[in-house]
């Protein structure tokens, strides 16, 4: 079993490493686009043909990517039957220091979970939009918020169970940040906060408007100290300023997509990002025609948010969490 402080060591050195090569910081293997649920804030559900490559192609990439994180997504990760194989094939030579697994939940029984856990998955990532059945609606899978909070209560006594909630912000919910961080903290689970993006669907509607940014200030400070005083949420403060700042100005420019963070497709090319989708060869190709002339500024996610903090808060924020 390794340690804390060897774990620590390993994803620091990885980090570092990587930030003055230019190697991407996280990578997100998106082993199928076709996805369980209808959310609204995504155009990804109905069924789509599609290439999957073979869990040794996915390692290959892994061990010519070298991430620091490898997150392990989708559409929704869990139609894959042969996932578990999948997580051991990326937790191989030369492996990244944490492997995470993100999905909706709704095909994670425990059960499931435990396989995933034995295969090598460090962290599950589990989207929650609503601290209560109005998620079901959101998602469009009857019974969701139920099939979580059972999960959840069904882990109690498990203090490193590896489960962190995911929200989207956006209009409908901003108000109910601090409700859904209490949720997590009933549920013993961390939680994390990202911006939604028109860039899925062309809806402009789920933005926080300008004139309600004051709102979502307020609502972001009480979150702040619910951090302070509880350490569930574990999105980075300074993350949390610059959310505001993104729908304030509709947008936040310096996208580094494609160079600190980027996508592995289920066909294992490669995407600069999940939301402007390509079919790259390798990252220097990506970088020399998609990522010298990007000046996409209408995302902030989890994905470009965490890689995109500069180098004192990406060291505080990863030595907070190990």
């Amino acid at each position: 079993m390794i340690d804390a402080t060897t774990r620590a060591l390993r994803f620091g050195g990885r980090a570092f490493a990587n930030y003055v090569t230019g190697r991407p910081l996280c990578v997100s293997f998106e082993v199928t686009h076709n996805c369980n649920a209808r959310c609204k804030h995504c155009h990804l559900g109905p069924p789509l043909a599609e290439e999957l490559a073979t869990p040794a192609r996915y390692a290959e990439r892994c061990r010519e990517i070298k991430p620091v994180v490898a997150m392990v997504s989708g559409g929704e990760p869990l139609l894959r039957a042969e996932l578990e194989e999948i997580v051991r094939s990326l937790r191989g030579d030369n492996r990244p220091p944490r492997v995470v697994l993100t999905s909706n939940g709704a095909l994670l029984t425990k059960e499931r979970y435990q396989r995933l856990r034995d295969a090598g998955v460090c962290d599950f990532i589990i989207s929650l939009d609503y601290p209560d059945e109005r998620h079901d609606e959101f998602r469009k899978i009857p019974g969701l918020f139920a099939r979580l909070d059972s999960l959840m209560r069904s882990l109690q006594g498990n203090d490193k169970h590896g489960i962190t909630f995911s929200c989207v912000v956006q209009h409908d919910n901003y108000r109910d940040l601090v409700a859904i961080a209490e949720r997590a903290r009933e549920w013993n689970a961390g939680v994390n906060f990202n911006c939604y993006t028109w860039l899925r669907t062309q809806d402009k509607e789920m933005m926080v408007p300008p004139a309600e940014v004051g709102a979502l200030r307020d609502e972001l400070a009480r979150l702040r100290e619910h951090k302070r005083r509880h350490g569930v949420v574990f999105t980075s403060e300074y993350v949390l300023e610059k959310m505001a700042d993104f729908f304030e100005h509709g947008g936040l420019g310096g996208c580094r997509a494609g160079e600190l963070f980027f996508v592995v497709n289920s066909d294992a090319t490669l995407s600069p990002c999940g939301l402007i989708m390509r079919s790259y060869r390798t990252q220097a190709e990506m970088v020399e025609q998609f990522t010298r002339t990007n000046d996409c500024a209408y995302c902030y996610t989890g994905l470009r948010a965490n890689a995109e903090k500069p180098p004192y808060w990406l060291v505080r924020d990863s030595v907070s969490r190990i």
